[in-house]
């Protein structure tokens, strides 16, 4: 007989794949579940599932997208390696340095973030990347920074993938998104890799939540890909509201804790 906790632990993987594959920020629905209705296990070992389910879905969309935008050499692979490497960095450094610290100043470039999505009209609407030659530092910013921040904190990663990808390389949405996803698939195989040495994994829940995981994002990059860039940059502009009120709360809290 299949459990309450079960159920409601599927729906929030559905829900996560299906957000994470279009404009990422499936984390701040999938690991609160986790948290919410397994309350009793070790919170590094539900991190740990979490990302475990999170990989499944992101390899799909990953392999989705690849069928449709195709992805330049000079600009991923230079990305993709140095988030690997960044990645392992940033949960090194999480244990020696006080994460609450650095919130505000997460909080802050989210908020600037989403105000550029508001107000740039043509914002992630028009390709630019192939009119110019990309310099590397660019992908290698983007790999090094971000990787950093997913390793080490996480909320938003794939939203800020995705912009990082559009303001600075000048991709449309739907590109971005479709490069977002190689970084967060690298990101999340470097957490995995470190957490399979620390913790044990909740398989029991970890399996059945795989399948919705990957039916949803097979749902979103469908969606994606059908609707086009406008249909991203307005889901985007919500993942990040969201991430900013989440941002804010856990802010909030450390302040007056």
């Amino acid at each position: 007989m299949v459990s309450y906790d079960l159920i409601v632990l599927c729906l929030a993987a559905f829900s996560a794949g299906f957000i994470d594959s279009i404009v990422g920020g499936g984390g701040l629905i999938q690991l609160p579940a986790l948290l919410m209705v397994l309350p009793t296990h070790p919170v590094i070992s539900l991190l740990a599932t979490n990302k475990l389910v999170s990989v499944t879905g992101t390899a799909v969309s990953t392999y989705r997208f690849a069928r449709h935008v195709p992805y330049i050499r000079r600009i991923i692979l230079p990305a993709v390696l140095c988030a690997f490497v960044a990645s392992f960095l940033g949960a090194w450094a999480v244990s020696l340095i006080n994460g609450a610290l650095l919130k505000p100043l997460f909080l802050g470039l989210l908020f600037l973030v989403f105000l550029t999505s508001l107000r740039a009209q043509h914002f992630g609407t028009v390709d630019h990347l192939l009119k110019s030659q990309v310099p590397l530092w660019r992908p290698v910013t983007i790999g090094s920074i971000l990787g950093f921040y997913d390793g080490f904190f996480g909320p938003g990663t794939g939203s800020f993938l995705i912009i990082a990808f559009v303001g600075l390389l000048g991709m449309t949405f739907v590109q971005g998104s479709a490069y977002a996803k190689v970084i967060n698939l690298t990101t999340n195989l470097a957490a995995i890799l470190l957490f399979s040495f620390r913790t044990d994994f909740q398989f029991q829940y970890a399996l059945p939540m795989i399948v919705f995981n990957v039916c949803g994002a097979l749902l979103g990059v469908r969606l994606a890909l059908l609707r086009g860039n406008e249909f991203v940059r307005i889901l985007l502009r919500g993942v990040v509201f969201a991430t900013l009120l989440k941002l804010g709360f856990d802010v909030l809290r450390d302040f007056t804790a």
